[in-house]
């Protein structure tokens, strides 16, 4: 692997593949799918698993390189994966922050950026990213939902900012996204853990989960109802013995 700094389109490859790679992660160790559904595999030096779903697969790998095409461009502000509900409600928004540090000309996107880091260098940074990501568990709790919790993957642009078609005449690979799955749309009370960052020089890649309002407030009340049903079986009155009724007796008399 090169030990020259990063490029622009080396950087934009970099982010692009790893947020695939960490994407089908938070499905596995969110149990969006059941773990059979995946295979482990290697990546960045670390173990990581992946879907073996054609479909999703295909979802995944159009979705990313959408984005990849918006940071190109630098139009991107925010990648976020939504976890919801049967309802269609918010749980979680896996939220990739991204802030481009320098403009970089079309004749120079293959150039090595000065300061940038090395190719190797942000291997080790995903690295790190990805072995937080599978401990997330035991800060963020199972999610016990089976097949009532789905995801999508919603992309948020910098202000005045639209997807791009890939050709004029064509739609852009996007839709609207309810308002609830986006970060403006989290509930004043959600609350957010950051999981790694990362500053390569060329762009700046943050990695936080935010658990909303409605996520929060059912395990409150879950707690709640578990406190008081161990209350309630901690004060069962012990079981009161019934007497028992000594048994006749026959005297007889000898003459």
């Amino acid at each position: 692997m090169s030990d020259k700094p990063l490029t622009f389109n080396q950087t934009i490859r970099g982010i692009t593949e790893f947020i695939e790679v960490a994407i089908h992660t938070i499905l596995y160790v969110r149990q969006i799918y059941p773990a059979d559904l995946f295979i482990r595999r290697k990546k960045y030096d670390t173990p990581v698993f992946q879907s073996r779903h054609p479909v999703l697969n295909e979802y995944i790998s159009g979705a990313v390189k959408a984005i990849g095409e918006e940071l190109v461009q630098g139009h991107v502000d925010k990648v976020v994966v939504v976890i919801k509900d049967k309802e269609q409600v918010a749980l979680e928004r896996f939220i990739f922050s991204v802030e481009n540090m320098i403009e970089v000309e079309a004749f120079n996107k293959d150039t090595s950026v000065e300061e940038a880091m090395t190719a190797a260098t942000l291997g080790q940074y995903f690295r790190a990213f990805l072995v937080k990501l599978t401990m997330v568990e035991s800060q963020l709790g199972q999610m016990y939902m089976g097949s009532e919790v789905s995801f999508a993957i919603v992309l948020e642009l910098k202000d005045n900012k639209v997807p791009s078609a890939p050709r004029p005449t064509e739609p852009a690979p996007w839709i609207p996204a309810n308002a609830q799955d986006t970060t403006p749309g989290a509930e004043a009370d959600a609350e957010t853990l950051m999981i790694r960052a990362v500053n390569t020089g060329v762009i700046n890649l943050s990695l936080a989960v935010q658990e909303s309002a409605v996520k929060l407030q059912r395990e409150k009340a879950a707690r709640v109802k578990a406190k008081q049903e161990a209350a309630a079986s901690s004060m069962v009155e012990p079981k009161v013995p019934v007497p028992q009724q000594p048994e006749p007796t026959t005297t007889t008399e000898q003459s």
